[in-house]
């Protein structure tokens, strides 16, 4: 539908919620069913991103069956809560992964055909790569994923840390029907503002369905400041193009983009003074922003 993502009824939905951090290292304790029920019922997320991690310690490339086992977990609960699932390849160099990118997203789209609330992101962040490179990957692993799942949204990244979404309209995906491109921003970072959000609009402009998978209040590096008015920038920008999308990130390591202080609990029932400025800030705006009007 041009640049827009459409559900099930040809409506233009427009999904918020939260990314998981990387399933390895300290964010790897949040991930259980509670936290995905407490995100529900407290933060009123319409959306669950899972940070599969791949290649360092402990990641996919290491643990294939824990990583995958993690994911089906969340999922499972995503898919009971009513919610929707980013599945989320959390690599920077997929390229080089390929064959075990492959095998994971035919494994899942066998799983989940035929649940609509179940969104592949096939590639994180390409960091160095090139287009035509990010496009020969994706469309590898696209072409598996429709021999399982022909309708599910699939994300596909963009050149620079899913940045230069400009570039990417210039040869989008033809081959495929419900095909999204990822949209990174770190709200607070002096390199991540009008001229990134030109590049978005550029590509909006010539067609390029977006959907802003990860963003932080913070700086690009997770930490950095919180500039509460360069984030209202970038939220009213989302919100008046309808964008959907998943701020990152559920962990509690001491960084300005972290939504939890050390040592909140890892089962959710976070208490206020247990919740970062950010985690403040985002459950805010998602039991604003998520609530329908009365």
């Amino acid at each position: 539908m041009g640049n827009r993502i459409v559900d099930q009824h040809g409506a233009p939905p427009q999904l918020r919620g939260i990314s998981f951090s990387w399933s390895i290292w300290g964010g790897k304790k949040y991930y259980n069913s509670e936290v995905v029920d407490w995100l529900v019922d407290d933060f009123n997320v319409s959306l669950i991103r899972l940070s599969m991690a791949i290649e360092p310690d402990g990641g996919y490339l290491q643990q294939p069956d824990e990583q995958a086992a993690l994911v089906r977990q969340l999922t499972a609960r995503a898919i009971k809560r009513g919610i929707y699932v980013i599945i989320d390849w959390h690599d920077h160099n997929a390229d080089k992964n390929l064959a075990q990118a492959k095998d994971f997203f035919a494994h899942m789209a066998r799983l989940y055909a035929g649940t609509p609330n179940v969104i592949y992101e096939i590639w994180n962040e390409p960091e160095q790569q090139s287009w035509p490179i990010i496009k020969a990957y994706s469309l590898a692993v696209i072409e598996e994923i429709r021999k399982y799942d022909t309708e599910n949204l699939i994300v596909v990244g963009s050149p620079h840390w899913c940045q230069d979404v400009d570039l990417t309209a210039n040869d989008p995906i033809t081959d495929y029907d419900n095909i999204a491109y990822s949209f990174h921003f770190y709200a607070s970072d002096p390199h991540h503002q009008e001229n990134l959000r030109k590049k978005a609009e550029t590509a909006l402009k010539n067609g390029l369905p977006l959907f802003v998978t990860e963003w932080g209040v913070g700086e690009s590096n997770g930490d950095g400041v919180f500039d509460t008015e360069k984030t209202a920038a970038w939220m009213t920008w989302m919100e008046e193009r309808k964008l959907s999308w998943a701020n990152w990130n559920i962990t509690d390591k001491k960084e300005t983009t972290a939504i939890l202080k050390p040592g909140a609990p890892d089962t959710g029932n976070w208490r206020q003074d247990q919740l970062t400025p950010a985690g403040k800030y985002i459950r805010h705006q998602l039991r604003k922003l998520n609530t329908p009007p009365k």
